[in-house]
């Protein structure tokens, strides 16, 4: 996401659907309390309070999910988590907080159905990754996989949308040594759907006696003037980008770094440009601080490869980008970066892998992971933020 210093450290989440297959993460420990009796002594976590940490998790994220979707899943349904209690449960703040989520995220469906996007069902999965306790807390690792069925669908629409998202809960025991969750807390970077957190960004600082390009801001109405363009036989191949994008969204390509999680970055910009490379862009070899430089393997990268301003500043000064008037107006392979502050440094970098008869584009793209959200979602999710429209 947002242009940082740069680590090499990789990190891979792995997703595994099945409950009991996540719940041995760890060392199982033997329970010293039980219920109902003051306990003196920390507790600890056996086997069977992770895998009910895990349900609580997956119901949270479920519960968040829900309140996307119109018909039987909607909050006319009781909350999946009001059927926990006593020894693992919502904490009375992290209840009211949540209640406040599902809410936020019912306004946001309706902002989606305004803007022709409705999903009719969803699919979500919890894995737990790890859990540390200290005392009287434990924190779960979590990873989340969703998916999402758009519910009118036309010709070759895409049927679903899909993400993966990172969080950590925290749980403290109570003096009967039962657990309440008592904190969420969002450990990507990146944008999801049923994400209400606006992204963390910092702005980077701009190289001295330089004066950098500034892409002007697309319009965000709908629908746009079209501006398409031949996908195949031209010196870019559009469609191979595409194709990349679709192929790693969440099976990472081991030829390259890993950025997710690194500092006050993402793996955003050093995805996308890997795609455009799949597609025909070339090295520009050369210090891999200079922005107008390009170039990216296993070994080294330049700012301009994995740095969302840096990009957009090469993109502009290359000429292999040119800037589209709306949002709307892209097209499989073009580029769109979010200011989600508007203060003028870009945060997110993001490929549209698909675009409807309708003229909606679809983005893939890492931190989150997603596969081929609509660009209407990320309009209802950030209606605020600055957008800026690149055509490869």
């Amino acid at each position: 996401m947002r242009s940082r210093k740069l680590t090499h450290a990789r990190r891979r989440a792995t997703i595994v659907g099945a409950a009991a297959v996540s719940v041995v993460a760890g060392v199982a420990l033997l329970p010293n309390w039980s219920a109902g009796a003051t306990v003196t002594d920390d507790p600890t976590v056996d086997a069977r309070t992770k895998a009910t940490f895990q349900r609580l998790a997956d119901a949270v994220f479920t519960d968040r999910t829900n309140a996307l979707v119109d018909g039987g899943q909607s909050r006319s349904d009781k909350p999946l988590t009001d059927g926990f209690t006593d020894d693992v449960r919502l904490s009375t703040k992290a209840a009211r907080g949540e209640d406040s989520a599902l809410s936020a995220l019912e306004g946001r469906k309706d902002r989606l159905e305004r803007l022709g996007e409705t999903y009719r069902k969803a699919t979500t999965d919890v894995t737990l990754n790890a859990t540390r306790v200290k005392g009287r807390k434990a924190k779960a690792a979590v990873t989340e996989t969703t998916t999402l069925t758009y519910a009118e669908a036309r010709g070759n629409e895409p049927a679903t949308t899909r993400f993966q998202a990172h969080h950590e809960l925290t749980f403290t025991a109570d003096r009967h040594g039962n657990w309440q969750l008592t904190g969420i807390r969002d450990t990507d970077q990146g944008i999801a759907v049923n994400t209400l957190a606006k992204p963390s960004v910092k702005a980077p600082k701009a190289p001295a006696n330089t004066t950098m390009p500034s892409a002007p801001r697309a319009a965000t109405s709908y629908p746009a003037p079209p501006k398409r363009k031949t996908l195949t036989g031209a010196a870019l191949d559009y469609r191979a980008m595409a194709a990349y994008a679709e192929k790693h969204w969440s099976n990472y390509n081991k030829d390259y770094p890993n950025f997710n999680g690194q500092g006050a970055g993402g793996d955003c910009t050093n995805f996308v440009s890997q795609a455009l490379k799949a597609g025909g862009w070339k090295h520009v070899p050369g210090y891999v601080y200079d922005y107008t430089r390009w170039f990216g393997n296993a070994d080294i990268q330049s700012h301009s490869f994995i740095g969302v301003n840096e990009w957009s500043w090469f993109a502009q000064n290359s000429k292999r980008t040119t800037s589209l008037a709306n949002v709307y107006q892209m097209d499989v392979g073009d580029v769109l970066q979010v200011d989600f502050d508007k203060d003028g440094s870009k945060d997110h970098t993001m490929i549209v892998t698909y675009r409807s008869p309708q003229g909606v584009p679809y983005l893939t793209y890492h931190s989150n992971n997603t596969y081929r959200r609509s660009l209407a979602s990320l309009i209802a999710s950030y209606p605020t933020a600055a957008y800026y429209a690149y055509r490869t």
